[in-house]
């Protein structure tokens, strides 16, 4: 199946998935970013705020963000899905990015939609002689109606840090997070290291 690139006049073009059930997304070449993921009601679930743009170059977001990105013409192979509407995007490292962070390396995003369901699988190769640390940066703002009816399940026993306490360290001890309050954490996995 083709895909759907087009430019909404904002000058960043975008790869429109779509299912025949009528949900859709939409992802950026430039930042290789999901900014629009809709159901077969065609209603957004994602939430973007009008009030600030969509990019920035906060050093705790990366520079990844900040790239235009390519379609994948040569995806490394993942198992397939039946019914699958997906998108393959690289970013391979330049002679700019060497000179922030000096390790060379291909960065691939898939982007599926299969039944209503968004899912992203980051893939990072290390093309460089030296190991080197990485981690994803995987946020979301979704609409919801009602928030004393949202539920997170499977974090229990991981460290996170609280961000209105000044990014203290904290376990989660629950089986499910409520919210009655405002919540800014930051989920902590372990790091993972990629040898040369």
């Amino acid at each position: 199946m083709p895909l759907n690139i087009v430019n909404k006049g904002d000058g960043f073009p975008r790869i429109i998935l779509t299912e025949p059930t009528g949900s859709s997304a939409e992802v950026l070449l430039y930042g290789g970013q999901v900014v629009s993921w809709k159901n077969e009601r065609r209603e957004e679930l994602l939430f973007m705020s009008s009030k600030f743009g969509n990019f920035g170059s906060l050093e705790q977001h990366g520079f990844a963000k900040n790239r235009l990105w390519s379609v994948d013409s040569d995806p490394s192979p993942l198992a397939a899905t039946n019914n699958q509407t997906s998108v393959d995007l690289i970013l391979k490292s330049t002679e700019e990015d060497l000179k922030t962070w000096p390790r060379s390396f291909e960065l691939r995003l898939r982007v599926s939609l299969n039944a209503g369901k968004l899912t992203l699988i980051p893939r990072v190769r290390n093309t460089d002689s030296k190991t080197f640390s990485f981690s994803f940066a995987l946020i979301n703002y979704l609409y919801v109606s009602d928030i004393s009816e949202v539920r997170v399940e499977g974090l229990e026993t991981l460290d996170y840090l609280d961000n209105l306490m000044r990014r203290e360290r904290f376990t989660e001890q629950a089986d499910a997070i409520t919210f009655d309050e405002e919540v800014n954490r930051v989920v902590c996995h372990s790091i993972m290291s990629i040898p040369a």
